[in-house]
């Protein structure tokens, strides 16, 4: 029996079998990549743990955390090659969809500053900015800055 590849993307959840995939686009398009034990623990604890793949192949994915009427976005991804096809956009409605149905009125983000395109992105899904937390991420040199990032759902 052979494996039919199907030419429409499909979300899935997330496995620890996918993880070496995962891993591999988050260290190709970030400077401070989440690690193993990030993904791990967030698929262990029951987080929202989203894959989206195309032909087979893992296109990207987002792991959302739902509590207490609000939800957190903590990562978002899309592999370099898919990037500006829609794939985030789709990503973010998904998430956006799953954070309504666990009862979320407001969801949340943080993005770097120096990630404009991710701003855009955001922007155009109808996020505001609403507040700055400092020295939030790791730098090349230092620390870098978060932008919080608010959507009503």
């Amino acid at each position: 029996m052979s494996a039919v590849l199907k030419d429409t993307p499909e979300l899935g959840a997330m496995r620890e079998a996918d993880l070496d995939e995962v891993l591999t686009i988050e260290s190709a398009i970030y400077t401070h990549p989440w690690t193993l034990g990030n993904f791990a623990d967030s698929v262990r604890a029951g987080y929202d743990c989203c894959t989206w793949r195309l032909y087979g192949e893992l296109v990207g994915y987002f792991i959302l955390m739902a509590a207490a009427g609000e939800a957190h976005l903590l990562n978002l991804s899309v592999a370099a090659r898919h990037q500006r096809q829609g794939h985030g956009t789709t990503l973010l409605r998904h998430a956006a969809a799953i954070a309504r149905e666990r009862g979320a009125h407001n969801m949340f983000l943080e993005v770097r500053p120096s990630n404009r395109a991710a701003q855009e992105l955001y922007a155009r899904f109808g996020f505001r900015k609403i507040a700055v937390r400092r020295d939030y991420y790791p730098a090349q040199s230092g620390r870098e800055d978060a932008l919080v990032f608010s959507l009503v759902l």
